[in-house]
């Protein structure tokens, strides 16, 4: 793997799983790192282990991101990876789901994307014109592509996030900003959720899904990818 060209990441949506795996690879790759949570309690000992600075922060309150890239360009300087990981559910029958609810759901899941992609291509595009330099990741789902019954607000809000990344690559790739979008097409492994005995390798590694994502920051632009989608190698399809 090519090294990774870049100096100072920031990960929006933050906790265990794929978002603690990246701390730990882009960390390991001589990045400095900057998580960003609603609640930053819980990554005291993943900001230890890597020494990533934690930022509180709703990704769907425009103000609350503006402070947040504000905060994080004074302790890493501008981050030039950006990676937005938050996602909400609301999960239920169309008939019964609560409004508000949904709103909520598709606010933290695809609004919230808007804001960090923007707050990230101000920094990332040069003034004045120029060659701009980074690259903006978004995580998205299997319900990014198809959508199940009762989770009408996640396929809504990862439909609606994979929509921004399409657009936004379009718009900053001339730019010289590296746009992509990850399909995470499985369940993620974790000590709560371990692969079936009957099954293993049936549910996705969240550090073979950050060296997926390091992988492609090391890409040349000539061959950029927009979408990479993960999937366990064992699915029927």
């Amino acid at each position: 793997m090519s090294a990774v060209p870049y100096r100072a990441a920031l990960i929006v949506g933050a906790g265990e799983g794929i978002s603690a795996s990246l701390a730990r690879a882009l960390a390991a790759a001589g990045l400095g790192v900057g998580l960003a949570a609603r609640n930053v309690e819980k990554l005291g000992a993943l900001a230890a282990a890597t020494g990533a600075h934690l930022f509180a922060a709703d990704a769907a309150k425009p103000e609350d991101v503006a402070r947040l890239f504000a905060a994080a360009e004074a302790k890493l300087g501008a981050p030039d990876v950006v990676i937005y990981n938050a996602s909400a559910r609301a999960q239920g029958s169309l008939l019964d789901l609560d409004p508000e609810a949904v709103r909520a759901a598709i606010g933290i899941t695809a609004f919230g994307g808007f804001l960090v992609a923007r707050e990230a291509a101000r920094r990332m595009v040069p003034k004045g014109g120029g060659e701009g330099r980074g690259a903006i990741f978004f995580t998205g789902a299997t319900a990014s592509v198809k959508g199940f019954s009762g989770s009408a607000a996640f396929a809504m809000g990862k439909f609606a996030l994979r929509g921004l990344a399409e657009s936004a690559a379009r718009e900053l790739g001339p730019k010289g900003i590296h746009v992509a979008h990850f399909v995470i097409d499985g369940a993620v492994r974790s000590t709560r959720r371990p692969d079936p005995p009957e099954r293993p390798d049936s549910t996705l590694d969240p550090d073979a899904i950050a060296e997926a994502y390091l992988d492609t920051l090391a890409q040349k632009r000539s061959a950029w990818a927009f979408e990479v989608a993960l999937r366990p190698w064992v699915e029927k399809f």
